[in-house]
């Protein structure tokens, strides 16, 4: 069964065939407002969220489906106990498609090794956020013509920015592009991220913790909240926080057709006084996120009967767990197969991708 875990999921070619679709969503929504009519999606939402559940609740209703679903874990049988693998296989008798959210890190991934209808990765812990990344492509897509040869800063929690690592994965199948990292050293992009997607692919980057001095350079400037609900010290939280904030006197010195991106919500990292400024793009993403879910869905749904290679064909099992962060499914999941990916001379774990030392 197709599913969508990662944004590596789907090949450039499908990236395209998806905007391709969204551009002709918006062209034409009659052609498709009935287009998924006695289709039903399950937001299977562990962790609160405004925007993405929304999106895809509007999403599934606008191509004529309906939703079922649940927003708090506290109203579902996980508080019972019941796994993510029971919770995905009892839901794929009630739906057709799931959207699933979830503070840990791995769990789409193990539902949809588990479920028998396709599982889209609405957010996990901070790992990947594939949606949000169509999101973001699409607005690149509409408002800079292309995915090549561009600079793009990510400013702010590289650590733990789920939106941040899937846009970076996406990137680095283009060509021409720099990367510049723009965070304290307490939320610097992770190594495993670093070494291997930009190093691999040799995508020119730089650090810094100083977003003033290289703004005028960058195409893209893409800021994030600092994230409470990721931090185990909510001092160094609240230090923190408000490192980073771009208003109306800081974008004098960008270059004019720079475009703003933020996954939302925002707290104070982008000032209301530039809301109005053109360049800011946060909430066309929101917009156009919708749109591509709408391609989403109807793609996966469409191939729903087709062959499939196992996303797991290439896990290695081990007896124990070989995995020590704590936000990993593998570590609260009873009956979970521990899996490793190799990577060259590096292994990863299979739901987290926090590389595994020997």
């Amino acid at each position: 069964m197709r599913s969508v875990i990662d944004i590596l999921d789907l090949s450039v070619c499908e990236l395209d065939e998806l905007i391709k679709t969204a551009c002709d969503m918006i062209e034409n929504p009659e052609k498709y407002s009935d287009i998924c009519r006695g289709k039903k999606l399950a937001t299977l939402f562990f962790e609160p969220s405004t925007r993405t559940r929304l999106s895809f609740e509007s999403a599934m209703l606008e191509l004529g489906g309906s939703v079922i679903g649940f927003s708090d874990a506290k109203n579902t049988s996980a508080s019972k106990g019941e796994t993510v693998a029971d919770t995905a296989r009892v839901v794929s008798c009630y739906a057709d498609i799931i959207a699933m959210r979830h503070p840990l890190e791995g769990a789409p991934l193990v539902a949809s090794l588990n479920a028998s209808i396709p599982v889209i990765n609405a957010g996990d812990g901070g790992h990947a956020h594939p949606t949000q990344t169509l999101a973001d492509l699409l607005t690149i897509h509409r408002e800079k013509g292309r995915f090549n040869d561009l600079t793009v800063g990510f400013c702010g929690d590289l650590k733990y920015g789920r939106p941040v690592h899937s846009l970076i994965h996406a990137l680095s199948r283009y060509t021409g592009i720099k990367i510049v990292l723009i965070s304290p050293s307490e939320l610097v992009l992770p190594e495993n991220i670093k070494h291997d997607v930009i190093e691999k692919h040799n995508m020119p980057y730089v650090e810094t913790d100083d977003l003033e001095s290289v703004l005028p350079e960058l195409d893209i400037l893409y800021m994030t909240r600092v994230q409470g609900e990721r931090f185990d010290d909510q001092d160094e939280y609240e230090r923190l926080k408000s490192r980073y904030i771009l208003n109306a006197e800081k974008m004098k010195s960008a270059k004019s057709d720079m475009i703003v991106l933020h996954p939302l919500p925002r707290v104070e990292e982008i000032s209301v006084d530039i809301d109005k400024d053109p360049r800011a793009c946060y909430f066309k993403q929101v917009a156009n996120g919708k749109i591509m879910r709408k391609a989403l869905i109807l793609k996966l749904l469409s191939e729903a009967k087709l062959e499939h290679p196992a996303r797991n064909e290439n896990y290695t099992y081990t007896a124990t767990n070989p995995c020590t962060h704590k936000r990993c499914i593998s570590q609260v999941e009873r009956g979970l197969d521990f899996a490793v990916i190799q990577s060259g001379e590096s292994k990863c774990c299979a739901y987290c991708e926090s590389v595994i030392k020997n």
